[in-house]
């Protein structure tokens, strides 16, 4: 260490400036920073997962299933003419609905599922009814064939009262548009009602055996 500076100054121990003109008197050398260290010991950070896509619901907008309920239908109606089948039949739509939407995506139906997959497919199938119904019992009840055929089928009873009055009822348009479309309400609430049975029981039944 010099213990004067070029200027005449005397310089203290130590210095590193001159006090009296400021000339440095030594390099300093800044300290090198120390590397950072990796705590091996703590647990890496899970990587993220991906969601699993979520199917599209069941309804009227999933084409699969509306496909589905449609090849469905008109089969178990044409069917459903076969005498004490028509009952069976009509779960067994909402069943195979869910057994063949298993086989064509390959995702288990829970019982909600499959209850909503029976009702797709029983909606569809009493549109068909409807569309035949229609089309056979209108003209028969142009031609008075509806009276016709329930007074063969009441003829046990046509002393009742009541069978009178419903013999009268048919003879009348209002009266009989009324009964037709009891009849057809009846006919919608059993065929959606075993369908979506048939559907719950082929979602618990479908998803057991995969």
């Amino acid at each position: 260490m010099l213990e004067f500076c070029t200027c005449g100054a005397q310089l203290p121990p130590d210095s590193l400036f001159c006090h009296k003109c400021g000339k440095p008197q030594r390099e300093v050398i800044e300290p090198e920073p120390a590397p950072e260290t990796v705590d091996e010991s703590a647990p890496a950070s899970p990587a993220p997962v991906a969601a699993a896509p979520q199917p599209p619901p069941l309804n009227f907008h999933n084409l699969v299933a509306v496909r589905i309920a449609f090849v469905v239908a008109p089969v178990a109606f044409l069917l459903s003419w076969i005498p004490a089948l028509n009952l069976l039949l009509w779960i067994a739509a909402g069943f195979l609905a869910v057994y063949f939407h298993r086989r064509r995506t390959g995702v288990p139906l829970n019982v909600r599922s499959g209850v909503r997959l029976g009702w797709i497919t029983g909606v569809l199938m009493f549109a068909v009814t409807t569309v035949i119904f229609t089309l056979t019992v209108v003209p028969l009840a142009a031609n008075g064939g509806i009276v016709t055929l329930f007074r063969q089928q009441l003829r046990n009873n046509a002393s009742d009262p009541n069978v009178q009055e419903a013999l009268r009822m048919l003879e009348t348009t209002p009266g009989l548009a009324a009964i037709l479309l009891v009849m057809l309400f009846m006919l919608f609430v059993f065929i959606t009602l075993l369908s979506m049975a048939g559907g719950a029981l082929g979602s618990k039944f479908v998803s057991r055996n995969h």
